[in-house]
């Protein structure tokens, strides 16, 4: 029997990229909570894990030599998963650079870009309209690059893949980056068909309750983006 995966996880976009990838993949799991908004992930224990002090993170006791292994950053963790079970990423040498190529365009541009228009549009604790407009309009050249992709496949990496797996969540929060998906017909069919997938829907329903809340108060915002952020540790 598969013995289960503890998935230290909150419910944010890079959390929510490990739980649909694992009910996409049917591995059993375990979710231990990690409540960023309150500090968990500068706790010891949890920086033994991942001294980043970031979710998610993953402790696989059946690891590739049959010993425990430890994981964090979610592009890795995807590519264990997928290696793991040798699904959602091709086996084939072409067709598996490009779904790691598109992967890696999630990993450093999509989340870090379209992080930041959440950063400046709704949690910044005052407008500033010149990182406003400018992380709005590189979400804008984020979303047509995606549009353009798929216009050609059907999903970034041509099946679905951790490609798509990690890319959606982010762009499931497209009004928090003042974008309409109407503007994206192809981005917008793209959206859609993963938004419908039931393995999707269980995989956002963990711990939906639990979410940051927009209007932060000013001891949530200094532990996330503040002073308790960049203390030495």
């Amino acid at each position: 029997m598969t013995q289960e995966i503890d998935l230290y996880y909150w419910p944010t976009p890079n959390g929510w990229k490990i739980s649909i990838a694992l009910e996409e993949l049917d591995l059993p799991y375990r979710v231990i909570p990690v409540d960023i908004g309150a500090g968990a992930q500068f706790e010891p224990a949890f920086l033994a894990l991942n001294p980043n002090n970031k979710i998610p993170v993953i402790v696989d006791p059946e690891g590739p030599d049959g010993a425990p292994i430890t994981l964090f950053d979610s592009g890795a963790i995807l590519v264990y998963l997928a290696e793991k079970t040798g699904q959602l990423m091709p086996s084939e040498a072409r067709a598996r650079y490009t779904t790691l190529q598109w992967l890696m365009f999630q990993v450093s541009g999509v989340g870090p870009m379209l992080g930041q228009a959440h950063h400046f549009r709704i949690y910044a604790p005052e407008t500033i309209d010149y990182a406003v407009e400018r992380y709005t309009q590189e979400a804008a050249r984020m979303y047509r690059v995606l549009d353009r992709r798929l216009g050609d496949a059907e999903y970034l990496g041509g099946p679905y893949s951790i490609a798509d797996i990690a890319t959606f969540p982010w762009i499931s929060r497209h009004e928090r980056q003042g974008q309409d998906l109407a503007d994206y017909p192809n981005l917008n069919r793209w959206y859609q068909s993963i938004a419908a997938r039931p393995a999707v829907k269980r995989g956002l329903a963990v711990l939906d309750d639990q979410g940051l809340p927009q209007n932060m108060d000013d001891k949530t915002r200094a532990t996330l983006f503040g002073k308790t952020q960049f203390e030495r540790r």
